[in-house]
């Protein structure tokens, strides 16, 4: 069985992973300075469950900032945490900060 969430270590294995699904991308962002920490913790539970609730109809990307940084510049990733829903490659919906179960569910609502 796959991960529910993949963790890419570079952009090239981003954009492999990304090449390879068959289904729409989440992938959410994170930082690892100081301030971003906590929310980003927060936000790895809740894509966490997401990811497991959406198996099969949803591939999750947890990506770093600072190595994945080709990726955070292409889709204009400002601020961690912050998640983008990819359809065949197009962003269909960019949110900046933390998020609860619900408001994740509502971010998904309609694009998938």
């Amino acid at each position: 069985m796959a991960k529910p969430v993949h963790r890419p270590r570079e952009d090239a294995e981003f954009d492999f992973i990304l090449g390879m699904s068959g289904v729409p991308v989440l992938a959410y962002f994170i930082g690892t300075w100081p301030k971003a920490i906590e929310p980003c913790r927060m936000m790895d539970l809740v894509v966490g469950g997401i990811a497991d609730e959406y198996t099969g109809r949803l591939t999750v990307l947890r990506a770093d900032i600072t190595r994945c940084p080709a990726a955070t510049e292409r889709y204009g990733i400002t601020g961690a945490p912050s998640c983008v829903l990819l359809k065949e490659g197009e962003v269909v919906a960019h949110g900046t900060g933390p998020m609860s179960t619900a408001e994740v569910g509502s971010f998904l609502d309609g694009h998938l």
